[in-house]
């Protein structure tokens, strides 16, 4: 059996983080959010993978290639233009044969759910979890273990079984996704693709999902997935630790790494490869931290996602935050990470300011960003690739970066 990963669009509620690379390139515990989906189907079983890639789609196929370096083949089929789930499974036709499994790039599944899923014998199956507000999902409704109707945002749900967008099919379905029209999005939905199958009378099922899922939709629900995908690592120590630095925890170190001496570091937290870490700084739980990152004397980073090649200068103090590639901190830069009054903290994604539900949240700050020395970041700022900042300054949300 052959799996599915849609993987052609570019994320723009992720902006600023995907500027030039697609959302599901995205690090989460120092790999690919798409790394992590491959990995659990594999585990499951599945060796053939057919990603339906689009924007940046060049990132995917220089990171995975053919497959051959994890022991599983991979071909790629180009999406022209996003036009909804139908039109982006449609691109599958002629890749796969009998059944198939559909995920998305951009979510992390377990491969017990995985597993479970492809067992089924049914003409399509879609995946569903349990939720307290149904209202803002697509939604079923059913009877015994058929599927009768995929209502979506329902203002009265039958059902509290939302849509997880993972899926099984045979290749009938392509029949049905020919047959689908516009929705009222201008989209081409799956969804009334099924429904079209359920009402042609076809044995469409749907799965519970009991295990780890977690939908990335927006940049904070990296720091979630990071937080979750790092409660399972064992540690590891491939680099150097000096003498008088202190590990606790679950602690990986990649290749070529120096902790210096000073460092103190409570895990879970994973460091890549070639890294230059402290001395005297304070690496806390929560924090993944990619490859050639340099934290310098007395920093402090907590909870965070920080990718490649990023400098973060002596002094500085970065606490919730999500820091692109190749962002430079000059020394002395503080981001604020808790609102005085205590309330949740607010961000602007696509030009709408959304309450992110979160206590704590810092900076978001896209690839190549420089901040001056001193630099005071306050909390749910968005800082967009290539932008700095001026010695001294203080950015709040709202102020265009530079």
């Amino acid at each position: 059996m052959k799996a599915v990963i849609l993987a052609a669009g570019e994320g723009t509620r992720m902006r600023p983080l995907t500027a030039s690379r697609p959302k599901v390139m995205l690090p989460i515990a120092n790999k690919p959010m798409m790394e992590h989906t491959i990995d659990a189907a594999v585990k499951a079983g599945i060796m053939e993978f057919v990603i339906i890639s689009g924007y940046c789609e060049d990132s995917i196929k220089d990171y995975f290639g053919d497959g051959s370096r994890k022991g599983i083949r991979i071909e790629y089929v180009h999406q022209d233009a996003q036009l909804g789930t139908a039109n982006a499974i449609g691109y599958a036709k002629g890749h796969v044969n009998g059944k198939f499994l559909v995920l998305n790039g951009d979510m992390l599944i377990s491969s017990e759910h995985i597993r479970h899923l492809i067992s089924i014998d049914k003409d399509a199956v879609i995946t569903v979890k349990e939720v307290d507000d149904p209202s803002h999902f697509g939604v079923i409704e059913t009877e015994g273990d058929r599927v009768v109707r995929i209502i979506e945002k329902p203002q009265h749900p039958p059902s509290n079984l939302a849509n997880a967008g993972i899926y099984l099919f045979t290749d009938a379905i392509f029949e049905f996704i020919a047959r689908t029209q516009l929705s009222s999005r201008k989209e081409l939905e799956i969804t009334d693709s099924m429904q079209m199958m359920i009402d042609s009378g076809c044995n469409v099922g749907y799965e519970i999902l009991y295990t780890d899922w977690i939908d990335i939709g927006r940049p904070w629900d990296l720091l979630d997935a990071n937080k979750v995908l790092l409660g399972n690592i064992t540690g590891l120590c491939e680099g150097t630790v000096e003498p008088y630095a202190t590990l606790h925890g679950e602690v990986v170190i990649g290749k070529g790494t120096l902790i210096r001496n000073g460092s103190y570091i409570i895990g879970p937290v994973v460091i890549g490869d070639d890294c230059d870490i402290g001395p005297n700084c304070f690496i806390r739980p929560s924090t993944s931290i990619g490859n050639n990152v340099h934290i310098g004397n007395a920093v402090e980073v907590k909870n965070s996602i920080i990718m490649d090649d990023t400098k973060i200068g002596h002094l500085t103090y970065l606490g919730d935050s999500v820091i692109g590639f190749k962002c430079n901190f000059g020394a002395g830069t503080k981001i604020a990470n808790l609102r005085h009054d205590g309330k949740s903290i607010k961000c602007s994604v696509k030009g709408t300011v959304v309450d992110t539900g979160r206590r704590k949240l810092g900076v978001i700050m896209g690839d190549d960003v420089h901040t001056g020395i001193n630099t005071s970041i306050n909390v749910g700022m968005m800082m967009e690739a290539g932008s700095y900042s001026r010695p001294g300054e203080i950015m709040t949300p709202g102020r265009k970066t530079n």
